[in-house]
């Protein structure tokens, strides 16, 4: 369908003032960009016009940091994405995802981020490596694709566990050169990069050396290294310098997972962190963030525990919370000395909320925090904390209530900002990000607060990403690029989902084209999916594939 958009107020993504336009979409592409009011239904021979009066035409919101790696293919409709604005997502976050794997991988993997995905047991795993879980992005499927487009990071602590079990240890040269042909493979597939997650096992257990030789691999082909590094918390500043030190030793490129910096020994400090990341870029050391724009983050619960505790996966972390010798070891670093898991800093229960569980007998904890059930039940917190990880398997998902506004908007300043969901789809009472990230983002901080300019806050969210990702023709509203692209209503756009109420679709969202077609039409989903997977090719640039 060729479809003239009229009278839209054009913010383009590049952070150029706005000017009123007269846009055509044809063929899944932007045909032509004039002057508002030029273009007449007879000239385009459109066959369809949007009046867009009133409100902006941007490009599709790209989310650096999504978990919907498995709901993509389980809950196709994604409207938690879609009315947001979001027509990219970047998955395989945290060094935790579902390719590649072997059979034995994949079943530890399923167990261990099940609060971050879910784990259905119909479900058909029908892929092992990167190229066939994208393959299955792209494949038909009652009537669709995916509802958005999806590039891939291939994670570190799943191809760890490929490799060297979920257990702890130093790889030997044997196998740090089997982790890093895994990844080469991988990147070859279309993986545009690399994951961490070194709060999470078994990613935790990789030193620094380990690391850096998976780095030049990533490195060597074009791709760049996110990392969840060791802590946001205590040692938070010394953990980011590790990663910095890390793209400037091995010269691959650096984008920061959720950059914040968390817990009460950080308030304030978001200043450090960016006179660090400052001072590596002035030096040509290439590093990009992503924050979402709330306080509390969002985990499982088993994170909490210790690494050690966690070795060698579910099977044997509950066995050691079963033994009364090892659990009192296990309270003793989560209570009293900080677990590396938990960022270091003593376990706070007031801040631990439960948000989800895959037991339905734990349902009735949802919204509490371990405080709350310990003092309605007359337990100790850590023995509630034990029986939760116990009766739902390490599968509960939690809120952490641990950040500062003031570094929240620091940070969400700086100049290689851009936006990250960071958004959990399941659970009973999951993080609002998941529904509100985009529209806060551009209603709160920019309109309400003035933080950032409308250009600039749309040019964090959607070019700046795109350069990232190297998108061979997206990010932008260019002729010639591809059609995704948003239209909102600048004075009413904003999040209403909350804490209280979390999957609640944004106000003032009206239009979300996905590759030339509508997902969202007068701010009502369509049904449509056109999404994509978008690979990493030889030439460095990331493109769909052919189908």
């Amino acid at each position: 369908m060729k479809t003239l958009i009229s009278n839209a107020t054009l913010v383009d993504g590049t952070g150029a003032e706005r000017r009123p336009a007269d846009v055509v979409l044809d063929g899944g592409v932007i045909a032509a960009i004039v002057d508002a009011g030029t273009l007449t239904v007879g000239e385009t021979g459109a066959d369809r016009v949007i009046d867009a009066t009133g409100l902006v035409l941007s490009p599709g919101f790209i989310d650096m940091h999504a978990h919907s790696d498995l709901q993509l293919l389980v809950n196709r409709e994604h409207y938690a994405k879609l009315s947001q604005g979001v027509t990219t997502e970047l998955l395989g976050q945290d060094g935790l995802s579902y390719a590649p794997v072997d059979d034995a991988t994949l079943a530890g993997v399923r167990e261990k981020i099940a609060g971050w995905n879910d784990n259905p047991a119909d479900f058909d795993w029908n892929w092992r490596t990167v190229g066939e879980y994208l393959d299955r992005l792209d494949a038909e499927h009652d009537g669709g694709r995916i509802a958005t487009n999806a590039a891939y990071l291939v994670p570190q602590g799943t191809v760890r566990a490929m490799v060297m079990g979920f257990a702890e240890g130093d790889p030997t040269p044997e196998q740090q050169q089997k982790m890093q042909d895994v990844i080469r493979t991988a990147m070859e597939d279309g993986a545009v990069g690399m994951s961490s997650g070194l709060t999470y096992t078994p990613g935790m257990y990789a030193q620094t050396e380990e690391l850096a030789g998976l780095c030049r691999t990533v490195g060597e082909l074009g791709g760049f290294y996110a990392p969840h590094h060791r802590s946001y918390g205590k040692g938070a500043l010394d953990a980011y310098a590790e990663m910095i030190g890390l793209s400037r030793d091995t010269g691959c490129a650096l984008h920061l997972s959720h950059a914040t910096m968390n817990f009460a020994e950080n308030k304030g400090r978001a200043g450090e962190l960016l006179d660090l990341i400052d001072e590596a870029l002035d030096q040509g050391v290439d590093i990009t963030l992503d924050t979402y724009p709330y306080l509390p983050g969002a985990t499982t619960l088993s994170a909490i525990l210790p690494s050690w505790a966690s070795s060698g996966g579910t099977d044997a972390t509950l066995a050691r919370l079963a033994d009364p010798e090892t659990r009192a070891r296990i309270r003793e670093a989560v209570e009293i000395y900080g677990s590396d898991g938990c960022h270091g800093v003593v376990a706070e229960w007031d801040t631990l909320e439960i948000s989800g569980v895959q037991n339905p007998a734990l349902a009735g904890f949802v919204g509490q925090t371990i405080r709350d059930i310990a003092t309605a039940t007359g337990q100790e917190p850590f023995d509630v904390f034990v029986h939760i990880l116990m009766e739902d398997r390490l599968g509960t998902g939690i809120l952490q209530h641990v950040g500062h506004e003031e570094n929240v908007q620091a940070i969400m300043k700086h100049r290689t900002h851009t936006g990250g969901s960071d958004g959990l789809l399941v659970g009973a009472k999951p993080h609002p990000r998941a529904w509100g990230t985009f529209p806060r983002y551009l209603g709160h901080y920019s309109r309400d607060l003035g933080l950032l300019g409308l250009e600039e806050m749309v040019h964090h969210l959607s070019g700046r990403p795109a350069a990232r990702l190297k998108l061979h023709n997206r990010g932008l509203v260019r002729e010639g690029y591809v059609a995704d692209v948003v239209l909102f209503d600048a004075e009413t756009i904003r999040d209403e989902a909350t804490f209280e109420n979390p999957r609640q679709a944004a106000s003032g969202i009206q239009y979300v084209f996905v590759n030339g077609a509508a997902a969202i039409d007068g701010g009502q989903p369509t049904g449509a999916r056109a999404g994509r997977a978008l690979r990493r090719h030889s030439d460095g640039l990331t493109r769909e594939g052919q189908l």
